[in-house]
């Protein structure tokens, strides 16, 4: 069965579930997203949540955030998602080359997403992808303590 990339636009209630079966493949401390963050994510104009569909189910979820700066249209990639169960299959790649058409398409001039060294399969899909490793500091102040 073939996978296809899509536009989440609208809340459901298998959305919801998948997310809730996804994000802790990915986080084993973040909490479970709630039907009103989920409704606020997808009616935030600078978010765009695409989804990898196998048949009538989410396989995998890319987040990706295109916004105006001063310097340009930037965009970048957050909570990049493959269900263990199609790993190996080419999804992160249909939903990462995606996100970059879709970046592109809505002027961005660059596309940044960070990743651990130790997700090396990632890590070589953004490589293969075209992304490049930039040498820059990444900091985070975090308002939970």
């Amino acid at each position: 069965m073939s996978i296809s990339v899509q536009i989440a636009t609208e809340y459901s209630p298998e959305l919801l579930a998948a997310l809730h079966h996804l994000v802790p493949q990915l986080s084993s401390t973040a909490s479970p997203v709630t039907e009103t963050e989920l409704r606020e994510i997808l009616d935030a104009d600078a978010t765009t949540l695409l989804i990898a569909v196998e048949g009538d189910r989410i396989v995998g979820t890319l987040t990706l955030v295109v916004f105006p700066i001063p310097t340009g249209v930037r965009a970048w990639i957050e909570d990049v998602i493959v269900d263990e169960s199609v790993r190996g299959r080419g999804v992160g790649e249909l939903l990462t080359n995606f996100a970059l058409a879709h970046a592109q398409v809505h002027g961005a001039k660059s596309v940044d997403l960070t990743s651990r060294p130790t997700r090396e399969a990632a890590n070589r899909l953004y490589v293969r992808a075209g992304f490049e490793l930039r040498e820059t500091n990444v900091y985070r102040y975090s308002f939970d303590g």
